[in-house]
């Protein structure tokens, strides 16, 4: 059976972010993608205009709705939208059984916020629950650092893309204390919109279809580094990624 990959998360109307990279994502590493919208946004690659959070219990409609008929092999959260959600969310996954990647989404590439404190102070509830958190470097300050994460059980990523020099290094800690290290050179380009999305919902695929938490994550930094040096160059801020990796689109594959 194809891997199945329930995407919580919010819509980017820009198309390079949240659903719609998550989307892409699973596809494009071989699962099926589910959704449950937490909020919509209106953004582009120059900054988020607005945001209109979904209620919560359309979220937890949209959660019961795919597990009931579809089900999920792996759980990927992002942007929650608010603390009655992240509640909400957490008590519709009690004892589901699978593993969730939790990317604690706060703030955009354009330097929005989409989490506020109480959000924040929530998240503890879905770090408790989750396979791994994959915060990147101003995120894991905000959760209390990495000692705070890792007493709430989970493994954590530690991405070093908000970090200085040539060269990135992620940090993958497992929940016995173990580190597994990549490091890559930096891919010079503006056109980084979505990148933690794209990478937490690459771990999920991986872990859907049997993969180990390594190895999971090792794929999806390749597929996100991929994607990066095959950005399109859309819009005048932070771009979109090349998700789709310069592939033959399927109306020029006609015999």
């Amino acid at each position: 059976m194809i891997p199945r990959v329930l995407v919580i998360a919010g819509s980017d109307s820009g198309g390079g972010a949240g659903i719609q990279a998550d989307i892409k994502t699973v596809t494009m590493l071989g699962g099926h993608a589910t959704t449950a919208i937490t909020a919509i946004t209106a953004q582009n690659t120059l900054g988020v205009q607005a945001v209109h959070a979904v209620p919560a219990d359309m979220v937890v409609a949209q959660i019961d709705s795919v597990l009931a008929d579809i089900g999920a092999d792996a759980i990927k959260i992002g942007m929650i939208g608010s603390a009655e959600t992240a509640q909400a969310v957490a008590d519709a996954l009690e004892g589901t059984g699978v593993p969730v990647v939790f990317d604690p989404v706060m703030i955009a590439t354009s330097g929005a916020t989409l989490a506020d404190a109480k959000t924040i102070a929530a998240f503890a509830r879905l770090m408790r629950m989750a396979a791994v958190v994959t915060p990147n470097l101003p995120e894991l300050t905000a959760l209390g650092g990495e000692a705070a994460v890792r007493a709430l059980g989970p493994a954590l990523l530690v991405k070093g893309g908000h970090g200085d020099g040539a060269i990135v290094e992620d940090r993958l800690i497992d929940a016995d204390g173990g580190e597994t290290v990549w490091t890559h050179p930096r891919v010079d380009t503006r056109h980084t919109h979505g990148t933690g999305c794209t990478l937490a919902s690459g771990i999920a695929t991986g872990l859907a279809a049997g993969l180990s938490l390594a190895d999971a994550t090792g794929r999806a930094i390749a597929y996100v580094q991929a994607a990066l040096a095959a950005a399109p160059g859309l819009g005048a801020g932070h771009g979109p990624m090349g998700h789709a990796l310069n592939a033959i689109p399927a109306d020029r594959c006609r015999a």
